[in-house]
């Protein structure tokens, strides 16, 4: 059965749709079956991995609102072992609709459920906020990834998204963990990036990934072709970093027997 794993901070831009995207490839390359769950109504995601949203039939809305099966919304990647539920502007008004359903906060677990056992990982991308969506893919995952930005403000609003794990984790969903906090956007060069690292570091100790996602060029570049990093340019500092990071993942959950030495490619 897969693990579920959510991307939540419901500060914009910190690098989750990234994230989802470039761990889910890496992962898929290690020859990992992964499916990405995109819950966010931007659809980044979806067009971030190659797909034409204006072509998309079915996707978490009609999953949502019961007019889908979600073997029927999932879709190939280019990768042999990545697999996309796409999303659709639609999914603004899914909060709406699933206000007056029965146990509207675990709607995504059920959908998740019927298909779950097909792979390895399932990472769930959450929108920049803490509506009702992404209290059902907390709901639904068994671990959260927390990506924070080296940038000012970096923990403004994680004391917000803490509380509203602390809630899941006592009222619906006792088995969420945190996986970890993922530092992105990261440039050595600059002092306030060192010290945010300090900071986050200082404040969650073992909960910080050891990989860093470092600014850049080819990461930023890749969306825009429809390819995650390592499909768009496997040599880059981006396509390293998530390469770590899958690795990283694998081993904290015991799925491999590398040693410590061997964990880190070389940069």
């Amino acid at each position: 059965m897969a693990k579920v794993i959510a991307l939540a901070n419901q500060k914009g831009g910190v690098g989750k749709t990234t994230t989802a995207i470039n761990l889910a490839a890496s992962l898929a390359v290690l020859e990992y079956k992964v499916l990405v769950v995109d819950a966010d109504p931007q659809a980044n995601a979806t067009s971030g991995l190659g797909f034409d949203l204006s072509k998309i039939e079915n996707s978490i809305y009609e999953c949502i609102v019961g007019k889908a099966e979600p073997k029927d919304a999932i879709l190939q990647g280019e990768i042999d072992h990545l697999f996309l539920m796409p999303s659709h502007i639609d999914l603004v008004g899914a909060e709406i609709e699933m206000l007056n359903m029965p146990k509207r906060e675990y709607v995504l677990k059920d959908i998740l459920e019927k298909v779950r056992d097909n792979y390895d990982f399932v990472l769930i991308d959450c929108s920049p906020s803490l509506g009702l969506i992404t209290v059902n893919a907390l709901t639904a995952a068994d671990s959260v990834i927390i990506p924070v930005q080296c940038e000012y403000f970096a923990l403004e609003g994680l004391g917000k998204l803490l509380n509203t794990i602390k809630i899941i984790q006592s009222r619906l969903n006792p088995e969420l963990e945190i996986e970890g906090f993922l530092l992105t956007m990261y440039d050595s060069r600059l002092n306030l990036s060192n010290q945010v690292v300090e900071e986050v570091k200082s404040h969650f100790q073992e909960m910080v990934f050891e990989t860093l996602i470092t600014r850049n060029i080819k990461l930023s570049e890749a969306p825009s072709y429809g390819k995650a990093v390592v499909m768009y340019d496997a040599a880059s500092k981006g396509a390293t970093n998530y390469l770590n990071l899958a690795r990283e993942l694998l081993q904290r959950n015991n799925m491999t027997k590398m040693d410590n030495k061997d964990k880190v490619i070389s940069k």
